[in-house]
């Protein structure tokens, strides 16, 4: 087996991302063959070297896997939180160390990818990967076609405007939104903007995988087809 960058390491292996390794790294969570290595640039030999994340034994997966999920309310998109109830309780017979990719908080529910592929969670994650997410949404009070306009053309969140969006009225108070970002509670931040409130959240498809009849916390592995095109795109 090749050398390969500690960060990447732990990324394939499914700890973790990248950009999360690397921090984890500068903080001394991590050592190679019993030492602690704050290195970033450090390579290791995965066929021959030992790795520990917080003392326990990192193995390189045999197997990567790339799920699709049905969140339901109440659940934290996290792998890791305190008297929560995190998305990974709804996979316990998945013996692979799995992460999710992106956002999607408590009280949102729908379609939530997860895998061990650090390097296609890196692509997915990052910002200038313009992959759509589309989003079911119901607001508390109905909603003008004005405003609707102005959450296609942007909102201004915390001095920067949203980028432009495609949305759809399904009624009243209800429209769909494919957006090519993802910041923090982005859709509720931007309903409260325009005097209104999100009453439901549902993400429906993120890229070119729909949730489709996925019932509530279930979950599916992605089709070859589906990964492929996950990968291909720019």
């Amino acid at each position: 087996m090749p050398m390969m960058r500690l960060q990447k390491f732990l990324s394939t292996a499914g700890v973790c991302s990248r950009r999360k390794g690397e921090s984890y790294i500068i903080s001394g969570r991590i050592k190679v063959n019993g030492k602690t290595v704050t290195e970033l640039g450090t390579k290791i030999d995965p066929s021959k070297d030992m790795v520990e994340f917080d003392s326990k034994p990192v193995k390189a997966n045999d197997r990567l896997v790339y799920i699709a999920l049905n969140k339901p309310t109440g659940y934290v998109a996290s792998c890791r939180q305190k008297k929560e109830k995190i998305i990974l309780d709804l996979l316990a017979g998945i013996p692979e160390r799995i992460y999710p990719v992106g956002r999607l908080d408590k009280d949102s529910t729908g379609l939530l990818l997860l895998t061990n592929d650090g390097d296609l969670h890196q692509k997915l994650s990052h910002p200038s990967f313009d992959h759509a997410k589309e989003y079911d949404v119901t607001l508390t009070k109905p909603v003008s076609d004005v405003d609707l306009d102005k959450l296609a053309s942007g909102i201004e969140l915390n001095g920067r405007k949203t980028r432009p969006a495609t949305v759809k009225r399904i009624s009243k108070k209800h429209f769909r939104i494919i957006l090519l970002e993802g910041r923090n509670r982005q859709i509720r931040r931007m309903a409260e903007k325009i005097g209104n409130r999100v009453d439901g959240l549902k993400r429906i498809r993120i890229s070119n995988i729909r949730l489709g009849t996925l019932g509530k916390g279930d979950w599916r592995y992605l089709k070859t087809k589906e990964i492929e095109a996950l990968k291909s795109e720019e």
